[in-house]
């Protein structure tokens, strides 16, 4: 005989199955009765006893979004989390941060998962002034469009309005999201660009990045899937000295090789997708830093300094 026990443990445990099924994407009835069947709920019928329980969820105050022949989604849990004091910490931290970057509704959302407040945590100061609030429906609603696309992988264009205001379409391969000095950048593989130093493609040359903010518009995913599986990247060595001769790599495509006797100066072999970003963090360094190969590399960031060098001399 069954116990009154045994019957809620196994109605709390079908609530618990249907909750992290949806959580992880949205699920059609039928196919929550497959998943649930497979997981040993076989007892009566899945199909209402589904609809049941979704509404208890509701009625629990977990938003949950269903209709005739439309999937179920969570949009919102009640579930309680139970935090340690430096977990609390911890995600107040993230949380800040993400809101001085502009990201004010996403870092909401750590509030109220958490049930944090902002007091949990002091002097933390950040300096990254991004160029927009990120969560500004706008914006918000061309992130959301960006993140279809790239789990479609599949061609598309953006509309994009550059820093002198021209508008211009792009085509794009393989993108991804990326977050540089505090803006948000989609960051993609151009297949048409033309390169002008390197003749193989893909090449590093045909890497962009386009501030999400000034996206104007996304087209539809095409029929092409992505062609290209990884960014395309160069090998670049430069050459640290004075204080920075004992700089170790923390970033994971950088390695050294220079000696470990010498101390007058690190050589580092490192691999980047981007140039330009290369481009201002070597000039970052100042005159601790030398770029020794390749030669066209070298000649960009020597060309870079002589221009800054005779906008002085020109006073």
């Amino acid at each position: 005989m069954v116990s009154k026990n045994d019957i809620n443990s196994n109605q709390l445990g079908f609530a618990l199955e249907i909750l992290k099924l949806i959580a992880q994407k949205p699920h059609k009835k039928a196919e929550l009765s497959i998943a649930l069947g497979d997981r040993g709920f076989e007892s009566g019928d899945l199909s209402q006893k589904i609809m049941r329980t979704i509404g208890k969820l509701r009625d629990c105050g977990f938003e949950i979004n269903g209709a005739p022949n439309r999937p179920y989604e969570l949009i919102e849990s009640v579930f309680p989390v139970i935090l340690s004091g430096e977990q609390r910490q911890a995600l107040v931290m993230a949380a800040e941060l993400l809101a001085d970057m502009g990201f004010s509704a996403q870092a909401s959302h750590i509030y109220r998962i958490g049930n944090l407040n902002k007091t949990s945590i002091a002097n933390l100061a950040a300096d990254f002034h991004p160029p927009a609030n990120y969560s500004e429906e706008n914006l918000d609603g061309i992130l959301q469009q960006l993140q279809q696309r790239l789990q479609q992988k599949r061609r598309f264009v953006i509309w994009y309005r550059n820093t002198k205001g021209d508008e211009r379409n792009w085509d794009l391969d393989k993108s991804e999201l990326r977050l540089h000095n505090g803006s948000l950048y989609l960051f993609a593989l151009v297949p048409d660009w033309h390169s002008w130093n390197i003749q193989t493609r893909p090449n590093v040359e045909q890497n962009s990045a386009f501030r999400v903010d000034r996206i104007i518009r996304i087209g539809a995913a095409s029929h092409t899937p992505w062609i290209y599986t990884k960014f395309p990247k160069i090998d670049i060595i430069y050459r640290l000295t004075g204080a920075l001769a004992t700089y170790k790599p923390r970033r994971p495509h950088e390695k050294i090789i220079s000696s470990p006797e010498n101390t007058d100066y690190v050589d580092i072999l490192t691999q980047e997708d981007y140039l330009f970003w290369f481009h201002q963090r070597i000039l970052q360094y100042g005159a601790s830093a030398t770029v020794l190969d390749p030669p066209w590399v070298v000649k960009q960031v020597k060309n870079t300094h002589k221009k800054a060098y005779e906008n002085y001399s020109a006073e």
